[in-house]
C-alpha cells in the first residue's frame, strides 16, 4: 500500500495524481461553466443567448478539428509540453472573453478555448497515459476519469459562488489565473516525461501478469475503425443533445422545476459509482463488453422512460442508468482503442475518433432542441433510443479476432 502510494508521487506513476487534478480544474473552468456565464455575459452585451452558447460551439468545433494533430504531437513530444500550451491557450482565452466588447472578439477567444479543449482534457489525458504507459494504461485511465467524475460537482457550484461574488469577468479572469498559475505549471513541470519501464520478462518470454500472449494489435482503418467512429459518434450525438434539453423535458413531462433538478444531480454520483466498479475489475473486463453493456444500459433507459412516462421514480432510474453507463463508456472510449490498435501512435488514433463525435457534440444541443419544437419530446426519445439501438449494432458488429 505504502508503495502504491508513493508510486503517485514519483516516476511515471505521478501522472495520475497530475491528471487527475489538472482534469477536474480543466472540465471544471472549460465545459461546464457556460451555461451559468453565458446568459450574463450575453445579456451584458446586448446579444442573443443563442449567438453566444454559438460561441461555446465554435470551441467544440475547433476542438475536433484539432483533436488528431493533437494525439500526434503528443505521441511524438509527451504531454507535459502540449497540454501545458494548451493551458497557457485556455488562460488567454478565458482572459480575453473578459474584455471582449466585440462579437468577432468574442469569437476569437473561443477559438483559444476550443484549442484548450483540445489539449487539456480527456482525450490528450488518454494519448499522454498510453504514452507513459503502454498498453497498460487502462487502469491508469480509470484513474483519471474517476476524479474527473467530480469536475461538475466542483465546477457549478464554484461557478456560481464566483459570479455572485465577483460577477461574470472577474470569474473569467480567476478561471484564467487557475489555467496560468496552476494547470499549466503541473502539465509542464509535474507530469513525467519517460514512459514506465515494463514489466520484467520471465524465461518464456510472458510478463507475470500477462496470462497469455497480448493479441497483436490491428491498423486503424478499415471497418473495424469506422464501426467504433459510428459507435462513439452516435452516442455522444445522444449524451450531449439529451443531457442539455433533460431538465426542460422533464419539466415539460409534468416534473417541477426543483423535482427536475434533483434528477439531474443523479448523473454524477452514477457516473463515478460505475467508474469505482470498472476499477475493481480493471485488467479483467473486456472494453469492447463494456462499451457494449453500457449502450445496452441506455437504450433499456430510454425504454424505461417511453414506457412509463416521467414520473419522479422513472425520471430518477434513467439519470441513475444514463449516468452509471457514460461512467464506463468514458473509459471505453479511451481503453476500447487502446486495445484493438495498441499503444503506438495511441494519441493520433484516439484524435481521429474523437473528431467526428466532437462535430456532433457541438451540432447535437441545437438539433434536438430544433426536434423538440417541430415534434415532440417523446419523438425525440424515440430518436434517441433508436440512436443507441444504433450504436449497439456498431459495437456488436465488431469482430477484433476477424479483423486480425
Amino acid at each position: 500500500m505504502r508503495g502504491a502510494v508513493a508510486g503517485l508521487f514519483r516516476g511515471p506513476g505521478r501522472a495520475i495524481l497530475v491528471l487527475s487534478i489538472t482534469q477536474v480544474l480543466g472540465w471544471g473552468i472549460l465545459i461546464y461553466p457556460p451555461v451559468l456565464t453565458l446568459p450574463q455575459v450575453t445579456a451584458a452585451h446586448g446579444w442573443s443567448l443563442a449567438f453566444g452558447m454559438a460561441g461555446f460551439s465554435l470551441g467544440l468545433v475547433v476542438s475536433a478539428l484539432l483533436a488528431p494533430t493533437i494525439g500526434g504531437l503528443i505521441d511524438r513530444h509527451g504531454g507535459n509540453v502540449v497540454m501545458s500550451v494548451g493551458a497557457l491557450a485556455g488562460a488567454a482565452g478565458l482572459a480575453s472573453l473578459a474584455v471582449a466588447e466585440q462579437r468577432w472578439s468574442f469569437l476569437i477567444s473561443w477559438l483559444l478555448i476550443g484549442a484548450a479543449m483540445a489539449s487539456t482534457l480527456y482525450d490528450p489525458a488518454f494519448a499522454t497515459l498510453a504514452r507513459l504507459f503502454g498498453t497498460g494504461a487502462r487502469r491508469p485511465i480509470t484513474y483519471v476519469t474517476l476524479a474527473g467524475g467530480f469536475a461538475s460537482t466542483a465546477g457549478w457550484p464554484a461557478t456560481q459562488w464566483l459570479l455572485q461574488h465577483l460577477g461574470w469577468q472577474s470569474t473569467y479572469l480567476a478561471f484564467a489565473a487557475v489555467l496560468l498559475l496552476v494547470v499549466a505549471p503541473l502539465h509542464a513541470l509535474a507530469l513525467p516525461r519517460h514512459p514506465a519501464p515494463p514489466p520484467p520478462v520471465l524465461a518464456g518470454g510472458a510478463h507475470p501478469a500477462v496470462a497469455a500472449a497480448m493479441p497483436a494489435p490491428i491498423k486503424p482503418q478499415g471497418r473495424p475503425f469506422w464501426l467504433i467512429v459510428a459507435a462513439f459518434a452516435l452516442y455522444a450525438f445522444i449524451l450531449s443533445g439529451v443531457t442539455s434539453n433533460l431538465l426542460a423535458m422533464l419539466q415539460r413531462g409534468g416534473l417541477s422545476a426543483a423535482a427536475a433538478v434533483s434528477v439531474g444531480a443523479l448523473f454524477g454520483p452514477a457516473q463515478v459509482a460505475a467508474r469505482l466498479i470498472d476499477l475493481t475489475l480493471a485488467g479483467r473486463s473486456n472494453p469492447l463488453w463494456v462499451a457494449r453493456g453500457a449502450v445496452l444500459l441506455i437504450a433499456a433507459a430510454f425504454a424505461l422512460l417511453l414506457a412509463l412516462g416521467q414520473s419522479f421514480a422513472v425520471a430518477a432510474a434513467f439519470a441513475i442508468a444514463f449516468g452509471a453507463a457514460n461512467g464506463v463508456m468514458t473509459i471505453a472510449r479511451g481503453a476500447l482503442p487502446l486495445m484493438l490498435f495498441g499503444a503506438s501512435g495511441y494519441g493520433r488514433v484516439i484524435g481521429r475518433i474523437a473528431r467526428p463525435a466532437l462535430f456532433v457534440q457541438a451540432a447535437a444541443p441545437f438539433l434536438v432542441a430544433l426536434a423538440v419544437e417541430q415534434f415532440s419530446d417523446r419523438v425525440v426519445l424515440e430518436l434517441a433510443l433508436l440512436g443507441a439501438v444504433a450504436a449497439l449494432a456498431c459495437l456488436l458488429a465488431l469482430n477484433p479476432s476477424k479483423a486480425r
